[in-house]
């Protein structure tokens, strides 16, 4: 998860990540640890709840959620998204 992306969203949306975790439905401070860990923690529905909220496009959310790694077929493994 590229955390810097998702702060700059909210910030330009003109958030804060204490109005985000209210409108998500989770405690601000949960919100803040799961951004410290990288997002390893923030649920699928979280996830989509801050799409929803921020009004991300799919290259944005692509480029927030997803590391440079992403499954492209079960048979052959990992490939790298330059």
């Amino acid at each position: 998860m590229n955390v810097s992306k998702l702060r700059g969203k909210v910030v330009e949306k003109g958030m804060s990540i204490t109005t985000l975790a209210k409108l998500v439905g989770i405690d601000r401070s949960s919100l803040y640890r799961k951004l410290r860990n990288q997002g390893e923690t923030l649920t699928i529905k979280e996830a989509n709840r801050i799409v929803e909220i921020l009004q991300l496009s799919k290259e944005e959310s692509m480029a927030i959620f997803f590391n440079s790694f992403v499954a492209c077929d079960a048979n052959k493994g990992f490939e790298e998204v330059n």
